[in-house]
């Protein structure tokens, strides 16, 4: 695997050098700029896996780059360095789509532990199993773009069942986690957007009408590991039979 790409952009030649040589020495593959204009141009002529901007350069800010390059490729993470530690700024940069700031002058060792967090985020976006759109768990079909759940016998109709979005949510990361456990903060991260007591309570709600929704087939249960999280277990006509 080849070394993650950085594209830092700084005008302090002295400290890019320095904040440069010191994430090489963490086999990371720095470009350094020392300007926004030629932080643009750098952008447009490589590939990236995460970028560095100072928020006050000359030609082009920090943050009027990140839009330039947000609209060249979204998904891209960034990281702000502003020596301004003012609400306002750090607002802007969270508006633009800013992924983290830190404000100067900061630990190495915290800029470098954010990076590798956020890194590790965005390949986890990039995991194969997100683009998977359509399930086939026990005799249903899920179609999660379209929400619907169809049992496999009886009329088509009376089979179908249209989840709200939420549920589409949750049954979704079940099936992606189909027979493993599913982490309860993992949801409740995802889907609720934190973790506390009142969105366990209401995710409990949910796992019992997905419970309702696949209960035509005996070989599907949905368990709570206690302490955890919930295991969607779909057994197969042969285990199911010998279980019995």
């Amino acid at each position: 695997m080849s070394n993650q790409k950085i594209l830092l952009v700084e005008d302090d030649q002295n400290f890019g050098d320095v904040l440069r040589s010191y994430l090489e020495m963490h086999e990371y593959d720095v470009t350094l700029a020392t300007d926004g204009e030629a932080g643009l141009d750098s952008f447009k002529k490589g590939e990236f896996d995460l970028c560095i901007f100072d928020v006050m350069m000359p030609k082009k800010d920090g943050f009027t780059l990140a839009k330039d390059v947000k609209i060249l490729n979204k998904e891209v993470p960034i990281i702000f360095l502003t020596a301004k530690t003012m609400t306002d700024d750090v607002l802007e940069g969270l508006r633009i789509g800013a992924d983290d700031y830190i404000s100067k002058p900061f630990n190495s060792e915290e800029l470098l532990l954010r990076i590798q967090a956020i890194l590790k985020r965005s390949s986890a976006k990039e995991d194969p199993k997100e683009e998977i759109k359509e399930f086939h768990i026990g005799k249903y079909h899920f179609n999660y773009p379209l929400r619907i759940l169809t049992f496999s016998e009886g009329t088509a109709e009376e089979n179908k069942e249209k989840l709200s979005p939420k549920e589409a949510q949750l049954l979704r990361l079940f099936a992606l986690y189909m027979n493993d456990i599913l982490p309860r903060s993992e949801a409740l991260t995802k889907i609720w957007g934190e973790d506390n007591y009142f969105t366990a309570r209401s995710m409990d709600v949910f796992v019992t009408k997905l419970r309702k929704y696949l209960k035509a087939d005996t070989n599907i249960e949905i368990v709570n590991i206690h302490g955890n999280g919930f295991q969607l277990l779909v057994r197969t006509e042969e285990r199911a039979n010998i279980e019995e």
